[in-house]
């Protein structure tokens, strides 16, 4: 995650997402995979459910997460773990505000 005074803000080294820094990782030219499209999710929480108890479900059903209400939630990319954030309402449409960002070099460790 990033440090206190770092720039929450920042997805990649340098300035923020964007700048020409984005297209260039610890030297290495990216932007032919600039383009290609990721799947992103945010994940509230979790919890394991019996197959009698999922089977039970109804429409005013309640699933008890693992998380507490106000705790960040987790924002994933093809299933992993980039940032932290808090649940906001934008246009009618939630969004997520990023609060803290998986570092680029723990981002990157994995692909080496």
């Amino acid at each position: 995650m990033n440090k206190p005074g770092e720039n929450p803000n920042s997805a990649l080294p340098g300035d923020g997402a964007g700048s020409d820094s984005a297209a260039s990782v610890a030297g290495r030219d990216l932007s032919f995979v600039m383009d290609i499209p990721l799947e992103i999710s945010v994940e509230l929480g979790r919890t394991r459910l019996k197959i009698e108890d999922l089977l039970s479900l109804g429409s005013a059903s309640v699933i008890e997460l693992d998380r507490f209400a106000g705790e960040p939630v987790d924002v994933l990319v093809n299933r992993k773990l980039i940032a932290r954030g808090e649940c906001v309402v934008v246009h009618d449409k939630f969004g997520v505000r990023l609060t803290e960002v998986v570092s680029a070099r723990d981002r990157l460790e994995p692909l080496r």
